[in-house]
């Protein structure tokens, strides 16, 4: 049987593509070979264009606001503001992601795009709150509006977070930096259609209730869609299994991936960043088992059949040496 070994392949794919492939002997040795793709940069531009339209318009909205006197707009220019901030946070995060590992960062910095995702997310759940309150003040106490600048600057703002959002569509689905972006520029789309019904209702029915009312209710869409990307986001980072995979059926594909495999266990998936999915499992063989054999067949079912592209292989030529209980009882958790 082969001495035992460690094989290590993986692609990294959080705003580029890396495929490498390691193969390591006690006597050591690897070869890594790097395919840089162009979604990085191709979205760093989306991110950049949506900050740059996005910012304008939170100007517009600010002057028309204070001008109408309308809630609606002013916190649909508060989410702009955010928004701005936001996308601007998602810019650098994207860039970020691109950068090579280095000594201390052997992953790279793909994860800063979940973490853009996360800190998007809290900062919709403070907007919120502001929204909320001024909503409610604004029912208690309602204000002239002069919907006619009031429309304007809605329909306008619409056109634009329309636009925005068109840029933004189309990313990845594991990608939480352009999700939480593009969720952001949902809920300005939202802000800008609620600023244009409530400009309709007080313009032809002098309806000024409507104005703090659709304002309170986009927020709670904004809250809905806040609290799914948080989770979505806490959930890679604190390394929970990616959506759609089952750990039980791995353990159970992998030990008849190949002959002479006598158990598979201690496994454990990742999601690095965006669809970058990531393994690591100990694989106890049989006297007569070929490892080179059973390392290729583990790597390929991990790839063709659950996408992982990023795999640590462990193998045990007897019974697991790693003293841990969950080794020792074949767990993987």
């Amino acid at each position: 049987m082969n001495m035992p070994h460690h094989d290590h392949s993986h692609d990294h794919s959080h705003g580029r593509r890396h495929d490498h492939a390691h193969q390591a002997k006690h006597a050591g040795g690897g070869a890594h070979d790097h395919d840089h793709g162009a979604a990085g940069a191709g979205n760093s531009r989306k991110l950049l264009l949506a900050l740059v339209l996005t910012g304008i318009m939170m100007i517009v909205e600010v002057i028309g606001g204070l001008w109408s006197g309308s809630l609606a707009l002013l916190a649909d220019a508060a989410h702009m503001m955010v928004d701005t901030l936001a996308l601007l946070l998602a810019v650098v995060g994207a860039w970020m992601a691109t950068r090579p590992a280095d000594a201390r960062r052997s992953y790279g910095y793909g994860r800063m795009e979940v973490l853009a995702g996360f800190v998007n997310a809290l900062s919709q759940f403070v907007l919120v709150a502001w929204i909320a309150w001024e909503a409610v003040m604004r029912l208690r106490h309602p204000g002239q509006i002069l919907s006619g600048v009031m429309l304007v600057v809605a329909v306008a703002g619409l056109l634009v977070n329309a636009l925005v959002l068109r840029t933004l569509h189309g990313h990845a689905h594991d990608d939480v930096n352009l999700a939480g972006a593009s969720l952001h520029v949902l809920g300005d789309l939202l802000g800008s259609l609620a600023a244009v019904l409530a400009a309709l209702a007080i313009r032809w029915l002098d309806w000024l209730w409507a104005d703090p009312l659709l304002s309170l209710l986009v927020s709670l869409l904004i809250l809905n869609s806040a609290w799914r990307l948080l989770r979505k986001s806490a959930h890679i980072l604190l390394e929970g299994v990616p959506d759609g995979l089952d750990t039980t059926e791995m353990e159970r594909s992998l030990r008849t991936a190949a002959p002479g495999i006598r158990d598979i266990h201690h496994l454990h998936v990742w999601q690095l960043a965006s669809g970058s999915r990531m393994a690591t499992v100990h694989a106890e063989l049989d006297e007569q088992a070929d490892g080179a054999l059973v390392l290729q067949s583990i790597k390929r079912l991990l790839l063709e059949r659950f996408e992982i592209r990023h795999v640590t292989v462990q193998i045990d030529p007897g019974a697991c040496a790693d003293p841990s209980a969950d080794c020792a009882g074949h767990g993987h958790r």
